[in-house]
């Protein structure tokens, strides 16, 4: 089996027919390395959706052997912080990627992008263009007319020096753009005299304020990518459009390296949103606790909740790489998380609503402990030992003063019962309040049942019932947590994204009862509560004395796959 960090080659796709095309062709890919590269916008935090792109670009590059960078495609300074860069950095490593030394910013490029630009202009093929955004747009021509522009016939000389007063700062923002001069009447609108540079008087995270004009992605990008000498740029399908300009500017500009750019499909997934800046938006808001909200479809999220690399990376394999956009479903992920969990968490026993039992015939002061497997049937996992006395706390839902139609837990009168890995009992009275809530449960057990295992050959009618000490249970708070939004496309038509949210995506359970062997723990264990699903330690707001638990999955499979 491969190491959670480090899985097999992932499975050939027509990105890699392209690649191998390539390779068997030479030209001017013979004898190179393959060289990809993953360049995030520090405006965020990376979500499910990203770690499809990472999984492509870094395993593309693991499968040929070749190189990958990370760049942070820092050219617009609206919203990019450092929290972010160092953020992604992480979600990407605990993923089990790592660039070595070629992590690189876009604004590193950003004077020789200027000289790039300029050379386009002594070129005949960029000129500096005084169209407000109104008249931009007004001029831009439909799919019979053709756009237009006063400045395109501007002398290169003109433009030039138009274009160092705006590096000086001499213009306010949206005064002037410098436009490639391509195709006014072309079928691609990104080809017609697209803008490559734009006036935006803004403080930059890491440049200061040096710059006061910032290139557009569409000409940063392919210039990022020749002069790290990249030769296959891996993007999502809505740059299919763009590719055209991405080749243009390769073509017209003196880089030293011609990469190819292939597009493939984004990662879609009901019950949620991958729009960053709605993201944003619920966490500024308010709406969710944070970027790592367990809720959340980012990757600090899902880690919060419990997600693991391995599943995420089998989510990504496993969905595969194609032209064709699709919406996955959240309990695919859901599933992948439960198949890696189901090997690797230990089993413990916890009760999220409490309540007492009492065995009447067990002898008062008396306490015995049964030694446990921490994983059944894999004994590397070890053992521990579980204590057992006369009081105990079992689930609220597994007590009925008066039993409905196949009930077979505790009632009055009922069947005998299992308790989990300890006694059979019988259930024999209770107590309530004077609300009429059930306060305690009376019960009998066999003292001659030790173990309490149904391969014994005893045959109960019963269910088998978990339960924790009350001599020695450790309170915990616990979080259940559901979607974020009741509507599986949250994001289509003319919905408004908040009036999906789900009211019910959180409950909050206090004084929950978990067995004394989880005392202490850290993130970011995880164990299976028996009966109840797979648990994780809250990384954020857990403590020694104050135990926290997400439930990152339910032991339920809701996931039906296509036949």
């Amino acid at each position: 089996m491969a190491d959670e960090l480090n899985p097999s080659v992932m499975t050939q796709n027509f990105i890699h027919d392209f690649i191998d095309e390539d390779i068997a062709q030479g030209g001017q890919f013979q004898g190179m390395t393959v060289h990809t590269r993953f360049p995030p916008e520090p405006n965020g935090y990376l979500h499910i959706g990203h770690a499809k792109a990472i999984f492509v670009d870094f395993g593309t590059a693991e499968k040929y052997g070749g190189l990958c960078n990370l760049r942070m495609d820092d050219t617009n300074p609206t919203k990019e912080d450092v929290e972010y860069v160092e953020a992604i950095q992480e979600d990407i490593h605990w993923l089990g990627y790592d660039w070595g030394d070629r992590f690189f910013f876009a604004s590193d490029y950003f004077e020789q992008m200027y000289e790039y630009a300029a050379e386009l202009i002594k070129k005949g093929l960029a000129y500096v263009c005084e169209l407000t955004p109104e008249q931009f747009k007004a001029y831009r021509g439909d799919v019979n007319t053709p756009a237009r522009s006063p400045f395109r016939d501007r002398p290169a000389e003109e433009s030039l020096d138009l274009f160092a007063r705006m590096r000086a700062g001499e213009f306010p923002n949206g005064a002037m753009t410098l436009r490639a001069k391509i195709d006014l009447a072309s079928g691609n609108f990104n080809m017609r005299d697209p803008v490559i540079y734009r006036i935006n008087h803004m403080h930059h995270h890491r440049q200061g304020d040096k710059w006061c004009i910032y290139p557009m992605y569409d000409f940063a990008h392919p210039l990022e990518d020749a002069l790290e000498g990249i030769t296959h740029s891996l993007c999502s399908l809505e740059f299919e459009d763009h590719r055209p300009l991405y080749d243009w500017v390769i073509q017209n500009c003196s880089v030293p390296a011609k990469p190819r750019q292939i597009e493939f499909a984004r990662l879609g997934i009901n019950y949620t949103v991958m729009s960053k800046r709605k993201l944003r938006q619920l966490v500024e808001e308010g709406r969710v606790s944070g970027w790592d909200d367990p809720r959340m479809p980012t990757l600090c999220g899902l880690r919060r909740r419990g997600y693991t690399p391995k599943a995420i990376r089998n989510f990504s394999e496993r969905n595969g790489v194609s032209k064709a956009s699709s919406t996955v479903e959240y309990a695919f992920l859901e599933h992948c998380l439960r198949e890696d969990l189901n090997e690797t968490a230990q089993r413990v026993m916890a009760v999220l609503r409490p309540v007492k039992l009492v065995i009447t015939n067990y002898p008062e002061g008396q306490s015995e402990t049964f030694e446990v497997e921490n994983l059944p049937g894999n004994p590397q996992a070890g053992t521990r030992c579980v204590t057992f006395s006369r009081e105990l706390w079992v689930e609220a839902e597994d007590f009925l003063p008066q039993p409905i139609p196949k009930y077979k837990r505790l009632y009055p009168g009922g069947p005998e019962c299992r308790l989990k890995g300890a006694y059979l009992i019988k259930c024999v009275g209770y107590e309530t309040d004077s609300q009429g809530h059930v306060t305690q449960i009376a019960a009998e057990y066999d003292p001659d049942s030790r173990g309490g295992d149904p391969a014994d050959g005893r045959k109960v009618k019963g269910a088998t019932i978990h339960w924790v000490d009350a001599a020695t249970a450790v309170e915990a708070e616990i979080r259940l947590y559901d979607n974020l939004f009741s509507d599986a496309e949250p994001d289509s038509g003319d919905k408004d994204f908040l009036d999906c949210l789900n009211p019910g995506s959180l409950e909050i359970l206090s004084g929950a009862k978990v067995e004394a062997s989880l005392a202490g723990v850290r993130a970011p264990a995880s164990f299976q509560f028996l009966r109840q699903g797979y648990f994780c330690v809250d990384s954020k707001d857990s403590a020694p004395d104050r135990l926290v638990f997400n439930r990152s999955v339910s032991l339920k499979d809701s996931f039906k796959p296509k036949t």
